[in-house]
């Protein structure tokens, strides 16, 4: 098998050979006009190579986001995940950023301080389960990162290696040599 640069953009094609090691149902894919509108629907965008996952096919299952027939609470729920969680980690484990500024006493003003920073950063969109993809439109070769709170590790240096890795038994392939692609916020927790 042949490596291809972490950067390079995914392929339809290859998205459907990715997809075969699944393990899940897959329904068609998305065309360019239903992710402009759950792009629109839910204010984010998906990264380039999310749109291509997804325009290859559509996973089911449990773990996998429905974006076509899913419960747009649910759905709500999954994009709000990391921050909720980062949101958990002021409240209830003293976590506090020092680009915040000082930590107001009250709680409830430092969730609210908070909450204005974490409106800043990326958005994380689910790919499946909690793992996630930074949502910056137009952009390839992003890490994908497991989210949990404030525990976040990378599940793969894109979609292509996580994909090879979590679901067709490949080890996780070497760091890039110029390091994994940073994701402005979300990276420190793992640097």
């Amino acid at each position: 098998m042949s490596t291809v640069h972490p950067a390079e953009a995914l392929t339809v094609e290859e998205a459907r050979v990715l997809q075969q090691n699944l393990g899940e149902p897959l329904r068609p894919g998305l065309s360019p006009a239903e992710l402009d509108d759950v792009e629109e629907q839910f204010g984010f965008a998906f990264s380039a190579d999310h749109r291509v996952f997804l325009t290859a096919g559509v996973p089911v299952g449990q773990r996998w986001p429905d974006w076509r027939h899913g419960n747009p609470d649910q759905l709500r729920k999954r994009l709000d995940w990391p921050v909720d969680g980062v949101l958990y980690d002021v409240e209830h484990n003293d976590l506090w950023l020092p680009e915040w500024g000082t930590r107001p006493r009250v709680l409830s003003n430092a969730l609210a301080c908070a909450k204005r920073q974490l409106a800043q950063v990326p958005q994380m969109v689910p790919v499946c389960g909690h793992r996630y993809l930074p949502g910056i439109r137009g952009a390839t070769g992003l890490p994908v990162l497991s989210i949990y709170q404030t525990d976040i590790v990378y599940y793969g240096w894109n979609l292509r290696s996580y994909l090879r890795h979590e679901f067709a038994g490949q080890p996780l392939e070497p760091q890039p040599p110029e390091g994994p692609r940073r994701v402005e916020f979300w990276s420190r927790f793992i640097e």
